[in-house]
């Protein structure tokens, strides 16, 4: 589903370069869930916004659907990314003025999709998520759980080939972060929907079938067994 080979991201000034990935080679395959970790500076959001078509490589090749995309246009990854990526922040990034259901809906009036027709999904998906009874709730009118929910929700409402989580944990209370880590567990073996999640949290991280850690732009271990110890 996800394939990069020998890709590298440098970023360059008129005095110096400074090198963030050297040679990550990852295949990845349609319906796992893998954690994305490390130690701060490894590169994991780097990676992320890569895969997310969000940045370009320095050098090598990423592969979605087995099809190349670091050649495409801006405005084809643009529509690249609507088609088969879902995003989800660790800070929501909902709304303020709109109801859950119009922030689950929003992605799909760039799909020239009828307002009914977008409430209607969005609804479904809501009730997915455990949020069938506050659909018409603003973000303020919701736990932070809840709005992470809601993100949730807005990501898949368009039915992505990938989904990708940068700390989606990370603005939550310990309870509050293992029911969503259960979620996207749910969501993952109901769905069968391919899931990368960045994350700092080692309890987060364990919970994954599959952990990617990244040290010094590199990866470091790539298991799915017991998850080293990757403390800075």
């Amino acid at each position: 589903m996800l394939t990069l080979q020998d890709v590298s991201k440098e970023y360059r000034s008129s005095r110096a370069r400074t090198p963030v990935l050297a040679g990550i080679s990852l295949s990845i395959a349609a319906g796992e869930l893998c954690a994305l970790t490390g130690p701060s500076g490894s590169g994991k959001s780097t990676l992320m916004n890569l895969i997310g078509l969000l940045d370009r490589p320095t050098a090598g090749e990423i592969k979605i659907d087995a099809s190349p995309v670091q050649h495409l246009t801006s405005d084809e990854l643009a529509a690249k990314r609507n088609q088969a990526l879902g995003f989800v922040f660790q800070s929501f990034h909902l709304l303020p003025h709109l109801s859950a259901l119009d922030n689950v809906a929003l992605p799909l009036l760039y799909r020239g999709i009828s307002l009914g027709e977008r409430r209607k999904q969005a609804a479904s998906v809501l009730q997915h998520v455990g949020l069938a009874q506050r659909t018409s709730h603003r973000p303020d009118e919701l736990s932070g759980g809840q709005c992470q929910r809601v993100a949730i929700a807005r990501a898949l409402v368009t039915r992505p080939r990938l989904l990708l989580a940068d700390e989606p944990t990370g603005n939550l209370d310990s309870k509050s972060a293992e029911d969503i880590m259960s979620l996207f567990l749910e969501l993952n073996a109901e769905l069968s929907v391919t899931s990368i999640i960045v994350t700092h949290d080692p309890s987060i991280a364990a919970r994954c079938p599959r952990r990617i850690v990244l040290r010094d732009g590199r990866v470091f271990d790539d298991n799915r067994g017991e998850l080293r110890s990757y403390a800075s």
